[in-house]
């Protein structure tokens, strides 16, 4: 679940739909209240599992690579922190993020805040908003200032953060109005992309088409890019029955004509829920090491223990892998 989206049911609703999907071959996992529930595959920890059998955490990487993420591409997607963003907390919470380290943050919302008002906070903790998730606009007044506001923030990208229908027809508009504004957004300097959950890879819109296949054959590669969420491109992978769900996520990831130029960085537990990262089962050095990207956001739909060490974790995590 990302910023105002409930992911998982979306996901079930699509699995649902599956005329020839064989449920035996999974196992449900339980989600945290609210965030509904997940799908593993039997067998598919030890599928996601760093080569040599340390499930997820990749420390070390594989034998001979040594490159890391450089600090000044970690980002996190503030959504993980949303039980703390009110009030004092605001400041709080961004001052915490600048003493782990963090140099940039995904926006969810200004918190009640002009982008100008934001901006000016933020370069005194030296944090840019690099990025933002960002609806469909719903006119041309509306895209205009959606803009305006990313300008003035210095972001760098801005990215649709989830579209959700079983009509072959409504993802195809879409992917057209997409097109239309990233052509305003890339003469304004944005880079502007799209942001997967697991249902683009598991709707069947009729005869087997996907919203994932839509979309990738729709958007325009030179104006919209991909912010992967590794999470939940490897539960699509589990949803479509993926011997290796990793590996469906590289697919995905190495196969789509579209610049994937972001991830969301979110482990997966063994019975499919959400976990901090390094503590999970997913293989974040070998999809790195196919194809590293621009922006490393760390995030968590509902952190372990506290948010705030949630992001900590993460931040620690992403510094020291090795791939």
């Amino acid at each position: 679940m990302c910023f105002g989206f409930d992911g998982a049911s979306e996901l079930n609703k699509s699995l649902e739909g599956k005329k020839n999907l064989n449920r035996r071959n999974f196992l449900r996992g339980a989600l945290a209240a609210g965030a509904g529930a997940g799908l593993a595959v039997a067998g598919a920890s030890s599928a996601m599992a760093a080569p040599g059998g340390h499930p997820g955490h990749g420390l070390g990487g594989k034998p001979g690579k040594g490159r890391k993420v450089p600090p000044g591409l970690i980002s996190i997607q503030l959504y993980t922190l949303r039980s703390i963003m009110s009030g004092d907390g605001v400041d709080a919470t961004f001052e915490a993020l600048a003493d782990y380290g963090y140099t940039k943050v995904e926006l969810a919302g200004l918190y009640g805040r002009t982008p100008e008002a934001m901006r000016a906070y933020l370069d005194e903790l030296g944090i840019t908003p690099s990025s933002s998730h960002d609806g469909i606009s719903n006119s041309p007044a509306a895209l205009q200032a959606k803009i305006a506001g990313a300008v003035t923030l210095g972001q760098t990208y801005m990215n649709v953060p989830y579209l959700a229908s079983s009509v072959a027809d409504d993802w195809r508009r879409w992917a057209d109005q997409m097109n239309a504004e990233a052509a305003v957004a890339q003469k304004a300097g944005i880079k502007y992309g799209y942001h997967n959950h697991a249902h683009e890879f598991t709707t069947d819109l009729g005869g087997g088409l996907t919203p994932w296949e839509v979309f990738t054959s729709r958007l325009d590669p030179k104006l919209v890019h991909l912010e992967v969420d590794l999470y939940w491109a490897v539960t699509g992978g589990v949803g479509v029955g993926a011997a290796d769900p990793v590996q469906f996520a590289i697919d995905v990831i190495t196969d789509a004509p579209q610049k994937v130029l972001e991830y969301h960085v979110k482990d997966r537990d063994a019975a499919g829920g959400f976990a901090d990262l390094g503590t999970g089962t997913i293989d974040f050095a070998r999809i790195f090491d196919a194809h590293p990207v621009k922006l490393y956001a760390v995030e968590n739909d509902q952190p372990d223990v506290t948010a705030l060490q949630t992001a900590e974790v993460g931040y620690n995590y992403l510094r020291e892998l090795r791939f």
